[in-house]
């Protein structure tokens, strides 16, 4: 089999990748393979639902950029698919004076990334929502919730109607870029052909981009985010989205109260070291992954600077006692029988060989290829953003 296109990953970012590259070129043959039995199946079907608005990130940064207008451009391609979302704003609550201090920078950032934040003091927090406690907070209305599988079903069905053809139970093995095309061998023989291939791996990025050949710097280490639900009778225990002030030193953003279009609150997600890169259960353990992890020097230069972190988050993934008390700083009516199961995600972190944490999207270009090396929350809110860098680095046109 031969086409113009080939994308690897039937992740969000994938999925609207593929469908960008069939707007600009109506008619071409395009393939999208994902190795699951589902799409949407990790990174996007696993994570928190939030459309971000993009306060946190560093101003001038691709992801800043990209998670604005994605905020914009999910809410509009949801309203075209009959997909239901809510704008139901994000609250980010300080408890102590510190992170009182540290809502001051938050809100230049917001500001300077063109993002609407409002202050909120601790008595129009307790009138906003009665069941959290905090000093100050800041107020973002855009940030709203969906559910990313429906995106990305709907996502599918638009690359089909454009000609496009998904193929599930693809496992990708080897990838050889030739001189006029590039042969994608699958796990069980089969071999396509294509003029250009975009690898879209996620939590396997890396080693797709290995088995193209390339001299890949960095590593994928998995961060497992484990998550609680609410009671139903909790379900209306916030208005909003309910987020702690980050601490700027640590790299995630710690527990929130989330609300799903299922209309129930979830709880999390913490950011604890994984043994295996696609084992969601407790204790999940995969030789290879936990080798690549341990082997790699940059894991160790990032253990030896945030240590003590990692340590209290592996306590709170041991004891829902220690997770429960970082919900309770704004939240103080939670009890452990609140804290009821639900299921955990894993975050793609790439990791550089000095320990840097890449924070923003990176790719690999070859003269037939694009691999997304590292595509980092807000990825599904940012999706059809990025989808459109990576469609014109693939056809070298303006973005």
């Amino acid at each position: 089999m031969r086409y113009d296109f080939c994308v690897v990953g039937g992740g969000i970012v994938g999925l609207a990748t593929a469908r960008e590259i069939l707007r600009r070129r109506p008619g071409a043959g395009l393939v999208l393979l994902e190795k699951e039995t589902d799409l949407a199946a990790h990174q996007t079907g696993h994570n928190s639902g939030v459309i971000h608005a993009g306060v946190y990130y560093a101003p001038g940064s691709l992801k800043a950029r990209l998670c604005r207008i994605g905020n914009r451009e999910t809410k509009q391609f949801c309203a075209e698919h009959d997909i239901p979302i809510e704008n139901c704003g994000k609250l980010i609550v300080a408890t102590t004076p510190i992170e009182v201090q540290r809502l001051g920078d938050l809100k230049k950032r917001g500001e300077l990334n063109e993002i609407s934040v409002h202050e909120v003091t601790g008595a129009e927090l307790s009138t906003l929502e009665p069941h959290i406690t905090g000093l100050a907070a800041l107020l973002v209305p855009s940030t709203g919730i969906v559910d990313y599988r429906r995106v990305s079903r709907a996502l599918a069905e638009d690359i089909q109607k454009h000609g496009g053809k998904v193929r599930l139970r693809s496992c990708v093995s080897r990838i050889t870029e030739g001189g006029a095309e590039v042969e994608v061998e699958l796990s069980h023989g089969e071999v396509i052909r294509t003029g250009r291939l975009i690898a879209c791996g996620g939590l396997q990025a890396d080693r797709l981009a290995q088995s193209a050949g390339l001299d890949v710097r960095l590593r994928i280490i998995p961060f497992r985010g484990e998550y609680f639900q609410l009671p139903p009778d909790q379900s209306q225990i916030v208005r909003h989205l309910i987020y702690p002030v980050p601490d700027p030193e640590l790299p995630f953003l710690g527990v929130h109260l989330t609300r799903t279009i299922g209309d129930r609150v979830t709880v999390g997600p913490n950011a604890v070291l994984g043994f295996a890169r696609e084992g969601y259960p407790h204790f999940s353990f995969n030789l290879r992954d936990t080798a690549d992890t341990l082997t790699f020097p940059g894991f160790w230069r990032v253990l030896r600077k945030h240590w003590r972190s990692a340590l209290d988050e592996l306590g709170g993934s041991l004891s829902r006692s220690r997770y429960l008390q970082q919900c309770r700083k704004y939240c103080p009516e939670l009890t452990l029988q609140d804290l009821l199961p639900y299921p955990a995600g894993i975050r793609a972190q790439a990791v550089l060989g000095d320990g840097t944490l890449v924070h923003d999207f990176m790719f690999a270009d070859t003269p037939r290829a694009v691999h997304v090396l590292n595509a980092p929350s807000p990825a599904a809110t940012a999706a059809l953003p990025i989808a459109r860098v990576i469609a014109a680095r693939v056809l070298s046109e303006p973005e």
